[in-house]
């Protein structure tokens, strides 16, 4: 399965499992993400939320060649219905903490997400790139609100527009790192922090959270709601017809036939 998912000791852990294709996510694996984080609110015995990857990578973000097919959905349902958002509003909606260990790159979504974990830990080889701009798109699910709140307009306009990689240390100082580890020390870290949280007491560990996120929650739900109607829109735009045609043809896109 290209996620795995288990409940242990108060702890879900949701795995990207899908290394041949650099654990890139699909809407089926989107879905089994929002299947399994809504499951986990529901279920008392489930008191922490652990995301990782693999050592190799965290996620390359989505599976174009999915991604596109999907643009349209054939029955006709929303942009903003699709599986991705269903995932990201029970991730950035869970009352239970989230906690992540990155190893490897974590592109595009894969960045974005981290950003509505609670506890983000990274390998010290880690990268993160939001590419958007560079695929004629635009920030994704709250993205350029709690990015710029995190880093301050300049650092994050240098990553949202430019969408150039930043290695583990930089997103650290950004605000997006709770601690930066060695490689080969980041899960089992992640894996002692999600523990630590389960063994609190489970509703001051959620109120604490509500409270931290209360008040800023409806201004990063408005956010992501502006983002995926201008995202929806430009996805079918000429700039992102190039984009797409020049990486699956392997050359440089060129967008000066664009105003």
């Amino acid at each position: 399965m290209d996620i795995l998912s288990s409940k242990a000791n108060g702890i879900l852990t949701i795995e990207f499992n899908r290394l041949e294709r650099k654990n890139a996510i699909t809407t089926v694996m989107y879905q089994a993400m929002a299947d399994a984080i809504r499951d986990a609110e529901q279920d008392a015995s489930v008191r922490a939320i652990l995301i990782t990857g693999k050592p190799e990578i965290f996620t390359a973000g989505n599976d174009l060649d999915d991604f596109l097919k999907t643009a349209k959905p054939a029955d006709g349902a929303a942009f903003t219905d699709r599986p991705v958002f269903q995932f990201m509003r029970a991730l950035s909606g869970s009352s239970k903490p989230v906690v992540a260990a990155v190893s490897g790159a974590a592109i595009g979504i894969g960045t974005t997400l981290l950003m509505h974990c609670d506890l983000v830990y990274a390998a010290d080889t880690a990268k993160f790139s939001v590419p958007f701009a560079q695929l004629g798109l635009c920030p994704e699910f709250g993205s350029s609100l709690l990015m710029t709140q995190a880093a301050g307009h300049a650092r994050a306009a240098e990553k949202l527009m430019l969408g150039e990689p930043f290695l583990a240390q930089e997103a650290y100082d950004m605000g997006i790192v709770s601690k930066v580890l060695p490689a080969a020390d980041v899960l089992a870290y992640a894996q002692g922090q999600a523990a630590k949280l389960a063994a609190l007491p489970a509703t001051s560990v959620r109120n604490t959270k509500r409270l931290m996120k209360a008040g800023r929650n409806s201004e990063v739900q408005a956010v992501i709601e502006t983002e995926g109607q201008l995202f929806g829109q430009m996805l079918l735009a000429p700039e992102a017809k190039e984009a797409f045609t020049a990486f699956f043809e392997k050359r440089k896109p060129d967008f000066s036939q664009f105003n």
